[in-house]
């Protein structure tokens, strides 16, 4: 019998919590401020992110096996199909509270769900597979978006997709090591963004979005560094965790630039928790 504890280590249960601050970056840009509306937005947000995790262990079972025997299936744990259903269950429960939320962040729920589906099945082992999984990212800070203001979201939902493209090319070398080139990208595209997200901050949150920028920067940057020294395995991995993490501090610096007070708050305590997983945590990998 399938144990609820399997099911979460299949899903990456923790790393969910990097996923909640994209459809605030979204709103908030776009509107200045998250509503009531956007309330079902990050729930949705974490339905989609971990239908994504299901599906990427149920299309690597067979090279799993062989990589990682320890995952939940090729240890038997839980079965393939167990897996799709699960996958295909939470991308509907998401999508079904994206259009709780609108019409046209249902919309963009789909499109994101079609791109999560096409990374997982077919782009993720192929040169695309960055590029593909930017594409999720963006579109995540875009259903937060959808309706009035949207373009106003398109500047930070580039800065999202761009560090998970140098995040995802890095994660390509988790078991056989990246390489210098790859590294030192995934560094620059770090410092870059980091050096850009104060641009266009609201009056009176400037402060606030160069902090955050540093925050993020702290929190990617060294393991980035590190990679490109030295590309093996290790280090590979090492980046690739600290970047996923690093994405609630990303979203905080850009919801802060925003001037919105009370999402820049909730950002930081989910960090808060965040940690306090991290450390709690003694099995199972956030990639």
């Amino acid at each position: 019998m399938t144990r609820l504890a399997d099911l979460l280590e299949l899903v990456r249960a923790p790393a969910a919590l990097t996923v909640l601050g994209d459809t605030l970056v979204g709103a908030t840009s776009a509107r200045g401020r998250a509503g009531a509306r956007a309330v079902p937005l990050p729930a949705a947000s974490a339905c989609l992110y971990t239908a994504g995790m299901a599906l990427n262990d149920y299309a690597d079972a067979d090279l799993d096996g062989i990589e990682r025997p320890e995952r939940p299936i090729p240890s038997g744990r839980v079965s393939r199909p167990t897996a799709l259903a699960l996958g295909a269950g939470l991308t509907a429960v998401g999508v079904a509270l994206a259009f709780t939320s609108g019409r046209a962040a249902g919309l963009v729920s789909l499109a994101l769900s079609a791109s999560i589906w096409t990374y997982d099945l077919f782009a993720k082992s192929t040169p695309a597979g960055p590029a593909v999984m930017a594409l999720c990212r963006g579109l995540d800070v875009m259903m937060g978006a959808a309706g009035p203001g949207w373009r106003r979201a398109v500047f930070p939902a580039v800065l999202v997709a761009a560090h998970t493209a140098a995040l995802t090319a890095v994660s390509q070398g988790e078991v056989n090591g990246t390489n210098r080139a790859t590294a030192t990208a995934a560094a620059v595209v770090t410092a870059t963004t980091a050096a850009v997200i104060p641009v266009g901050a609201a009056t009176g949150a400037a402060a606030g979005a160069v902090a955050g920028a540093a925050s993020y920067a702290t929190a990617a940057l060294p393991a980035q560094l590190d990679a490109a020294r030295s590309p093996d395995a290790r280090t590979a991995r090492t980046a690739t965790r600290q970047g996923i993490r690093a994405m609630v501090p990303l979203q905080t610096a850009l919801v802060a630039r925003t001037g919105a007070t009370a999402a820049t708050v909730l950002l930081v305590a989910v960090q808060a928790v965040g940690h306090a997983l991290n450390r709690a945590r003694s099995r199972g990998d956030v990639t």
